[in-house]
């Protein structure tokens, strides 16, 4: 299955993400939603923030330009909302989904499909 795929089929393709991306650890955009661009200094954003837990805590997390309120950061995962919008990066080995869901679909919708796509990438490698 090609990185594209897992974005439109298991990520937007749940109807519970609204857009999404999937992130090189060593860099580039290996997959993304039809128009979502993140910035150079956002994926690099992202990367790092699994290994400085506490910066992003206190700054948040800018994706796409849009600035989210973090909730939760931790070395695998960092929730973060945006008004009654939210996102969820989870790293995988070699990978960080980038996610974003948006009202009415709550995180407890959404969180499971990001970490069981997540889940199923670090049990083959990737």
């Amino acid at each position: 299955m090609s990185w594209q795929a897992y974005v439109d089929s298991n990520l937007v393709g749940s109807g519970k993400i609204t857009k999404a991306a999937i992130l090189g650890q060593a860099g580039g955009v290996w997959a993304a939603s039809p128009g979502y661009t993140l910035s150079a200094d956002e994926q690099k954003a992202i990367v790092n923030a699994f290994n400085n837990a506490d910066d992003i805590r206190a700054h948040g997390i800018r994706l796409a330009g849009q600035k989210f309120f973090t909730l939760q950061a931790n070395d695998r995962s960092i929730y973060g909302k945006k008004q009654a919008d939210g996102c969820i990066l989870v790293k995988t080995k070699q990978a960080v989904l980038v996610a974003e869901y948006a009202a009415p679909v709550q995180a407890p919708e959404a969180t499971p499909v990001v970490e069981g796509l997540a889940d199923y990438l670090i049990g083959v490698g990737y």
